[in-house]
C-alpha cells in the first residue's frame, strides 16, 4: 500500500513533470492559478509569473467571448469532461493549431479546471482525420437506406450492411465470405460468372436501371423478388472490389402493374366511349332528320290550316254580311205582318210574328259574334278606354239582358266603384253582356245572378256568379278555345265562341280572367282590368 506521502509526489511527477500544458483554471478568477513549465514553454512565456499576469486573459486565437467560455466550461462541469479543437495563441504572437481538454474537480467546494493543450502535429492530424473518415464511411455505410455488398474479384462478399441482410432474409454477417450467386436466382443460367469475369476485365460504373431486363434478386427462403442495382468499384492495395447498390422495387412493380392495368382499363372505357358517342351521334343525326321531316310537315300543315282559316274567317265575314241583309227585311215583314194582323187569328198570328222576332234576333247575335271573331282576328278592333260612369254603364247592360230571364230568375249587383274610371265603354259593356247571357242561360228558373264590382288600386274587379249546371274540371282546361262547348250542355243552343272573344276583348284591355265552376253548384267568372281615373291629357 502506498504510504501518505506519495499523491504528492505522483501529482508532481503528473504535472510538473508533463511534456505537454497542464495549469489549473479557476473560473471564479477568470483565468489560471498555476502552470506547469511545460505550459509555460509551449506557449512562449518566459516564465510562469509572465503567463498568470497576461492581461489579455485567451489562449485562443480569434480570442474566446467570455459567453463561449462559460459555456465550454458548463459543458465540461456537467460531463465532467470536454475536449475541443482550436487555434491556440503564442505568446510571441503566432498560433497552432492543438486541443484543448478541460477536466472539471472542486477543491473544499470550489470549482476549478484543469487545462491540458496538445499541439497537433502532422501525423496526429492525418490519424485524427482518417479516424474521422472512417467513422463517415461507417455511417454511410451502416446507414444507407439502399442495401449495399461489397465483393472481391472472386465475387465473395466481404462487406454488407445491414439492409442489404434485410432484403435477402440474411443477417448482415451471414453474407460474409458467401459468393454473390446465392443472391442471384438462376445464377448458372444466367452466366452469372461470366458476366463477373467481363466486369472485372473492364471495370466500369453503371447507374441505377441501366440493366437491360428486369433484375431478380433471390432471398434466403428461397421467394423472388425484383430489384434495381447499380455497381461501383475501388482498388485496394491493386485489388479489385466491386459495389453492388441493391433497391427492393417491389412496390414500384406493383404501382407499374397497377398503372397499366388502369390504362388498359382507360383504354377500353375511351373504346366504350368513342362507340356510344358514335351510335348517339348516329342516333340523334336520325332523330334530327326525323324532326326537320316533321317540322316540314308540321310548317306544311301549318300554312294549310292558316289558309283554311283565313278561307274560314273570309267566309263567315261574307257569309254574316249577306245573311244579315235577308234577316233585316224579314224582321221588317214579320213587324208589319203584327202590325196589320185582323180577325179572329191575330194571337195567333202575333205569336207567330214573335217567334220570328226572336229567331231573326237570335241569328243576328250568331252572326255578330262571328263578325266579332273575323274583326279580332284581322286585328281591326282596338281598345279605346274614356272617363265613364261604372255603375250606370252596368245597369244599362243589366237592362239590355233582362228580356233573356226565364221564370223567377232575377239579377243582383254590389258596385264599389263610386268614381269614374277610364276603360273601353264598348268592349266592358259586351263582356258583361256575353257573361250575364251565359249566366241567364245556364240557369234554371227562379235562380239569382249577382254582378259584383270592386275598384281599387287602379284594378276593376268584376264577377258573374250563377247557380247553373256547372262546368267540369275535364271541360274548363278548353273553355276559351274556339268553338268549344261544355258536353253538359250540348242541347242549349250556342256558337260556343263567347269566351273566347271575352279572352281576346281582355288582351286588348290588358286584363285577365279566372274561372271558378263545380258541376251542379254553379259558375264563377271574375275578370280585372286595369284602369286609370283621371282624363288624359
Amino acid at each position: 500500500m502506498l504510504t501518505s506521502s506519495y499523491p504528492g509526489v505522483l501529482t508532481d511527477l503528473l504535472y510538473t513533470q508533463a511534456k505537454e500544458f497542464m495549469g489549473i483554471y479557476d473560473p471564479q478568477l477568470g483565468w489560471f492559478t498555476q502552470v506547469n513549465p511545460a505550459g509555460v514553454r509551449l506557449l512562449g512565456y518566459p516564465s510562469e509569473p509572465a503567463f498568470l499576469a497576461d492581461p489579455d486573459h485567451s489562449l485562443r486565437t480569434p480570442p474566446w467571448t467570455g459567453a463561449q467560455w462559460d459555456a465550454l466550461c458548463e459543458q465540461a462541469q456537467r460531463e465532467g469532461r470536454q475536449t475541443v479543437q482550436a487555434q491556440i495563441r503564442r505568446h510571441t504572437g503566432e498560433s497552432f493549431s492543438g486541443y484543448l481538454e478541460l477536466a472539471y474537480f472542486q477543491v473544499e467546494g470550489r470549482r476549478y479546471f484543469l487545462v491540458h493543450i496538445t499541439e497537433k502535429s502532422p501525423l496526429q492530424q492525418a490519424e485524427r482525420e482518417l479516424a474521422h473518415s472512417r467513422r463517415r464511411f461507417e455511417a454511410v455505410f451502416a446507414n444507407a437506406t439502399i442495401g449495399i455488398v461489397v465483393c472481391d474479384r472472386a465475387g465473395n462478399m466481404v462487406s454488407a450492411n445491414e439492409l442489404a441482410g434485410q432484403l435477402f432474409g440474411y443477417a448482415a454477417a451471414e453474407l460474409l465470405g458467401q459468393r454473390i450467386e446465392v443472391l442471384v436466382p438462376d445464377a448458372i443460367g444466367r452466366k452469372h460468372a461470366q458476366l463477373r469475369e467481363s466486369f472485372n476485365a473492364q471495370p466500369q460504373v453503371r447507374s441505377m436501371g441501366a440493366h437491360r431486363g428486369d433484375l431478380v434478386g433471390l432471398r434466403k427462403d428461397g421467394s423472388e423478388f425484383p430489384v434495381e442495382a447499380s455497381l461501383s468499384y475501388f482498388h485496394l492495395d491493386e485489388e479489385l472490389y466491386a459495389v453492388a447498390y441493391i433497391l427492393d422495387i417491389s412496390a414500384k412493380k406493383e404501382a407499374e402493374q397497377e398503372l397499366t392495368a388502369q390504362q388498359q382499363r382507360v383504354t377500353r372505357l375511351n373504346a366504350d366511349l368513342e362507340q356510344t358517342v358514335a351510335d348517339r351521334t348516329h342516333a340523334l343525326m336520325n332523330t334530327l332528320e326525323q324532326l326537320e321531316q316533321r317540322g316540314r310537315e308540321l310548317a306544311t300543315a301549318l300554312a294549310a290550316e292558316q289558309e283554311l282559316g283565313e278561307l274560314k274567317s273570309r267566309f263567315v265575314s261574307m257569309a254574316s254580311h249577306e245573311f244579315r241583309t235577308p234577316l233585316t227585311a224579314v224582321l221588317s215583314s214579320a213587324e208589319l205582318i203584327g202590325e196589320y194582323a185582323e180577325g179572329p187569328h191575330q194571337e195567333k198570328q202575333l205569336r207567330h210574328v214573335q217567334r220570328i222576332r226572336s229567331s231573326v234576333k237570335h241569328l243576328n247575335d250568331i252572326l255578330e259574334e262571328f263578325l266579332s271573331v273575323g274583326r279580332i282576328e284581322e286585328g281591326r278592333i282596338e281598345a279605346r278606354p274614356v272617363l265613364l260612369d261604372l255603375p250606370g254603364l252596368l245597369h244599362e247592360t243589366m237592362a239590355d239582358v233582362y228580356s233573356l230571364r226565364k221564370a223567377g230568375q232575377r239579377i243582383e249587383s254590389e258596385m264599389q266603384c263610386p268614381e269614374p274610371l277610364r276603360v273601353d265603354p264598348s268592349l266592358l259593356r259586351k263582356i258583361v253582356v256575353n257573361l250575364l247571357s251565359n249566366a241567364l242561360k245556364y240557369s234554371g228558373e227562379n235562380a239569382v245572378v249577382w254582378l259584383r264590382a270592386d275598384c281599387r288600386d287602379q284594378r276593376l274587379t268584376l264577377s258573374v256568379q250563377d247557380q247553373g249546371v256547372g262546368i267540369s274540371k275535364e271541360d274548363q282546361e278548353h273553355l276559351f278555345e274556339r268553338f268549344f262547348r261544355a258536353r253538359n250542355v250540348s242541347t242549349v243552343p250556342g256558337t260556343g265562341l263567347g269566351l273566347y272573344i271575352i279572352a281576346k276583348y281582355l288582351e286588348l284591355m290588358h286584363g285577365t280572367v279566372a274561372l271558378h265552376s263545380e258541376l251542379g253548384v254553379g259558375t264563377t267568372v271574375t275578370i280585372t282590368i286595369p284602369y286609370e281615373n283621371h282624363s288624359a291629357d
